[in-house]
């Protein structure tokens, strides 16, 4: 057989497989839940440090950077690995949370002599067993797209936040428009592999989080995130 025979079957193999796995993605891919996000950070957890720790370094930073000129106790929802740890002041107590257990035993290896990481505990963001009005901060990083529910661990951030308190949120949001918008329309049907909202737009908080917006701020790579700071009425 010769070479110009093979080369156009290995293609239409691969694609072919391309389009099988894009089928399967599709058909299992249709709504987020919690089993879809335990099992995606169960697959990203040996590597997570490795892949996201320069992109989301600037989110992290300036959220912190915030937090750090305050006072209290913190809780951190969606500690993930526990990548901002070390960027906390000591004279804040942090409390840190996540649904994943494989990601957690990661950023537990990371507190090292830090003494004010008073907790590091497996728990639902959308709910929480803290009573009403227990932190003085509040910090979702990169965690409410990953959620199946946004608008119920939005209720919660507010509930556990004291009256005066602070609820910082940093994440990616989606564009209206151009092809950052096309791309995440297309890869909206693959939330469920994925492990998180690819279309997620601003409204989404805006429009159901009833605390006052103080501060938003766009962050790099290429303004990709936002930070927003909320002000829980006194």
């Amino acid at each position: 057989m010769s070479q110009s025979n093979i080369l156009p079957r290995r293609i239409r193999r691969f694609k072919q497989k391309a389009e099988d796995w894009l089928n399967g993605a599709g058909q299992d891919s249709k709504k987020l839940d919690g089993s879809a996000v335990l099992a995606a950070y169960g697959r990203w957890a040996p590597v997570y440090d490795l892949i996201f720790s320069g992109p989301l370094y600037w989110g992290q930073r300036a959220a912190v950077n915030h937090i750090n000129t305050l006072q209290g106790n913190v809780l951190e929802a969606g500690v993930g690995t526990g990548i901002s740890l070390r960027l906390y002041a000591d004279h804040l107590n942090i409390t840190g949370i996540d649904l994943s257990e494989d990601m957690l035993k990661r950023a537990r290896r990371k507190v090292g002599q830090k003494r004010n990481i008073k907790e590091l505990r497996v728990m639902d963001a959308g709910d929480l067993s803290y009573p009403d009005n227990h932190f003085d901060v509040v910090v979702a990083m990169y965690m409410i797209t990953v959620v199946p529910d946004p608008n119920k661990v939005l209720r919660e951030l507010e509930r556990v936040t004291k009256p005066g308190g602070t609820v910082i949120l940093v994440n990616h949001f989606s564009a209206n428009t151009g092809f950052r918008s096309t791309l995440e329309q297309g890869l909206k049907r693959f939330s469920h592999r994925l492990g998180w909202n690819p279309e997620f737009p601003k409204s989404h908080v805006l429009g159901r989080i009833h605390l006052p917006l103080e501060c938003e701020e766009t962050l790099p790579p290429f303004k990709l995130f936002t930070l927003m700071r909320f002000r829980k009425p006194a």
